[in-house]
């Protein structure tokens, strides 16, 4: 019986995106191994992490961490954290294994913007109860003067505007 061959590092690596797009938890240990590098970035500029996170697969987002993951990393072509791509989806329980490992709460990507301001953008009340609990800055102003209640106000969502407090830009 022939022996199979093993993926060289370049094939591992693009395995691993697969890995963390498809939830294949049983896949990363050996990935790492043969080279994969956890904190990469596809063509899109999206690290495993961040391709795990946006995805909604906690699991994945924690053996990546376990693994030597960077969370903090910024990786796409904005410059969004992992945080910020789960207050964009959604995502309240990856928010939550996110906030605990430490990062700047109020990174902000190219546009200046933070997690809690796209929390606001798209209505997530739960993870703006998440942001703020973690002592998220409601007065962070990005790029073009807007700040989370003011994005929220352009939005339409007054509740949420409410939630950040008053709009101090635009």
């Amino acid at each position: 019986m022939a022996s199979a061959e093993l993926p060289g590092p370049d094939r591992a690596q693009a395995l691993l995106f697969d890995a963390a797009r498809l939830n294949r938890l049983d896949l990363v240990d050996g990935l790492v191994k043969l080279g994969a590098d956890l904190d990469a970035t596809n063509e899109q500029g999206f690290t495993p992490l961040i391709l795990a996170a946006y995805a909604g697969h906690g699991e994945m987002v924690s053996a990546l961490v376990e693994a030597g993951a960077d969370p903090c990393k910024p990786g796409d072509a904005r410059g969004n954290t992992a945080l910020m791509g789960v207050a964009f989806r959604g995502h309240d329980a990856i928010a939550s294994q996110l906030i605990a490992t430490g990062c700047d709460i109020d990174a902000t990507n190219a546009m200046g913007q933070t997690a809690l301001m796209m929390a606001a953008m798209f209505g997530r009340e739960r993870q703006i109860d998440l942001l703020l609990a973690a002592g998220a800055d409601a007065g962070v102003v990005d790029l073009q003067g807007n700040t989370a209640a003011s994005v929220a106000l352009a939005q339409g969502n007054e509740a949420v505007a409410a939630m950040v407090g008053t709009p101090q830009a635009k």
